[in-house]
């Protein structure tokens, strides 16, 4: 089987030319909201079951989300359902999400901290990080105990680790090398 970023990739960028550029964070958040409610085993299985007709799979993602789809998040669902695709629709969201990251020059990042953090401190961080990146910056922030302190930021595919567990894992690796 294909992987899914392959399959993924023409409903996303055809998406991306469908919606307009005033659009596009709306139909974002959208096709988001759909991709989660699609990756539920639940929902795939009920897809999966030869019993059940795209129109039933159809509305019972409509239902779920809940609120108006635009008309491109609804083609987009009809199409990927009709195409036996539902399994790809969260990487098609992550793609589409990619690209029009990339149009405003904006890139995600992802930090990882041992404890929560406060606002004062996120925005230090999103200035510090998109100082060392030089580009703007989408910042999340997840909580990982198992850093013990530190942060670990992921930007693409750009990681940036400051944390203790990686300063005792190359202190390890210097000891029994």
């Amino acid at each position: 089987m294909a992987e899914l970023a392959t399959i993924a990739r023409p409903y996303a960028e055809a998406l991306f030319k469908a919606v307009g550029a005033a659009d596009a964070a709306q139909a974002a958040e959208q096709v988001s909201s759909l991709a989660q409610v699609a990756a539920a085993p639940e929902v795939l299985a009920f897809a999966a079951n030869p019993k059940v007709s795209a129109e039933q799979v159809l509305q019972l993602i409509t239902s779920v989300v809940g609120g108006a789809l635009s008309g491109s998040a609804r083609n987009l669902l009809a199409i990927v359902v009709d195409n036996g695709r539902l399994a790809a629709l969260p990487e098609i969201a992550a793609q589409f999400r990619a690209l029009i990251n990339k149009r405003s020059g904006i890139s995600d990042a992802t930090v990882f901290s041992a404890f929560p953090m406060e606002d004062g401190q996120q925005a230090e961080v999103l200035t510090a990080l998109e100082r060392r990146f030089g580009r703007k910056l989408n910042l999340s922030v997840v909580v990982e105990p198992s850093l013990i302190g530190g942060i670990r930021a992921v930007v693409g595919d750009e990681v940036l680790d400051t944390s203790v567990k990686a300063r005792l894992d190359q202190m390890k690796a210097a000891l029994t090398a």
